[in-house]
């Protein structure tokens, strides 16, 4: 009989499947690949959903024995009970304690899943095809895998860093990020922060490596609630005042309204890096937004594009609708919820009384939900960073581009950044379009990602942690 392929073998054939086996995979290392893949599926297993039955803090339990059994002292892994969740700080020690250390991000928490939607069970990890299926399998278990196999990984190599290294993970980046303040006010003064939950690789359809997103800005997240009420009365008796018409008509207002568009050096470096890259007409707008950001004919082309509109400024779209109490009453009460994505410097209040400027409803009252948010300004795009990713990436990756990215969501780094703390976006995943299904159903991520994962985090901590 045949012998089975080894964990090593079956990630580098699927890796040469896509295109992507190359010399420097050959070399990478297979124990600590080994054991990212067994945290990975045990990960996917421990349901890390706010509300009852919250395993946050039995999966950081998981983190911190493995952690303890790869060479890591208990006492300086440390699990923080926050409400239903928790967050965990591991400290990878190093030689001159007077050093600003290093943080590497990232969170435990999954956005919710139901099983009855899924082909297969969200929170039992599944090998299909090279692909692992399984609720965190891109967002972001793949990453805290990756992040503690390696610093396991070097613990086994007896690497010795300047500056402590130290791992935080928090519990409800998915919701209210408390955690993640918590975290940000216990690190005010590090050095910097390198988040796996941001920035990333982009493959063609066929597999071959597009570019690599360095992320060092983001949007601010925001909620407002729209509400106009009226007496209501009966519907054989129609008034020309009526909540829901009313209301569709400052949502047909909002949803034909753009904001200024807006650039900054981060979005005007990624618009002239990724014109060479994109279809003739897309090119030509990023270069004339770049260079004009007033430019109309760029600004149309670019918001008719929902990969690009994002990146030009603040945008808001209704995402929630109720009105009514009867099928047979006038509406007494008509509400929405406008989401919106905020440019760095850009204010939650200006956006407000921009929508009630666009609204032009004097009946309608507005309200901001605070959801645990902040605005945060962009990271400089700092040499040492950029060549740290350069030479973590060219393991796997030689020579594929770089380019400067504002995120559209929101992510750990943003309370960092709000406190000084220079923060990046630099998760080593390759991802084709079709296969980010990030908080969406079935999601998956190839496994051919695990050994440059391994590989680049080894080589980007060796840099910048010396």
């Amino acid at each position: 009989m045949r012998k089975p392929l080894s964990i090593r073998s079956r990630l580098l054939f699927a890796a040469c499947a896509l295109n992507l086996c190359t010399p420097a995979l050959a070399g990478a290392n297979p124990a600590a690949e080994a054991q990212a893949l067994d945290l990975l599926k045990h990960a996917i297993a421990f349901r890390t959903v706010q509300g009852t039955g919250n395993q946050t803090p039995q999966f950081a339990a998981y983190l911190k024995q493995s952690l303890v059994a790869g060479g890591f002292a208990a006492e300086d892994i440390t699990i923080t009970p926050v409400d239903d969740t928790a967050f965990l700080v591991a400290r990878y020690r190093g030689s001159d304690p007077t050093l600003k250390p290093l943080l590497l991000s990232g969170h435990m928490d999954v956005v919710e899943a139901k099983p009855a939607d899924w082909q297969r069970d969200p929170f039992t990890p599944v090998i299909e095809n090279g692909y692992i299926y399984g609720r965190g399998a891109t967002d972001m278990k793949f990453g805290d895998a990756l992040m503690v196999a390696t610093l396991v990984d070097l613990k086994r190599q007896h690497f010795t860093p300047r500056r402590d290294v130290i791992l935080v993970l928090s519990g409800d980046e998915e919701t209210i990020m408390k955690t993640t303040q918590m975290l940000a006010a216990q690190f005010p003064d590090a050095y910097m922060l390198l988040n796996a939950d941001s920035g990333g690789g982009s493959l063609r359809e066929d597999g071959k490596p597009q570019y690599f997103v360095l992320e060092g800005a983001e949007k601010a997240y925001a909620d407002y609630t729209l509400t106009i009420t009226n007496p209501g009365g009966h519907s054989s008796a129609p008034r020309r005042e009526n909540a829901i018409y009313q209301l569709a008509a400052v949502l047909t207002r909002i949803g034909n309204h753009q904001f200024t568009p807006q650039l900054n050096d981060i979005t005007k470096a990624y618009f002239l890096a990724a014109a060479n890259r994109a279809e003739p007409k897309t090119g030509a707008a990023m270069r004339a937004f770049a260079n004009d950001p007033t430019d109309k004919q760029a600004i149309e082309t670019l918001s008719a594009d929902p990969a690009h509109v994002g990146k030009i400024g603040t945008t808001c779209v209704a995402t929630m609708l109720n009105g009514g109490h009867a099928l047979n009453a006038l509406p007494q009460r008509a509400t929405a919820n406008i989401n919106c994505r905020i440019f760095p410097g850009t204010s939650f209040k200006q956006v407000e009384d921009e929508l009630v400027r666009v609204a032009d409803e004097p009946r309608m009252q507005i309200h901001f939900i605070d959801t645990g948010t902040t605005a945060s300004p962009p990271s400089p795009m700092r040499a040492d960073v950029t060549a740290a990713v350069r030479a973590g990436l060219d393991v796997a990756y030689k020579g594929t581009p770089i380019i400067p990215s504002m995120g559209s969501g929101a992510s750990d780094s943003m309370w960092f950044r709000v406190r000084g703390v220079p923060s990046y976006g630099v998760a080593p995943i390759f991802l084709k379009d079709s296969d980010d299904f990030s908080h969406g159903l079935n999601e998956r991520t190839h496994l051919f990602n695990i050994a440059p994962g391994v590989a680049y985090w080894t080589t980007v901590i060796k840099r910048l942690a010396d």
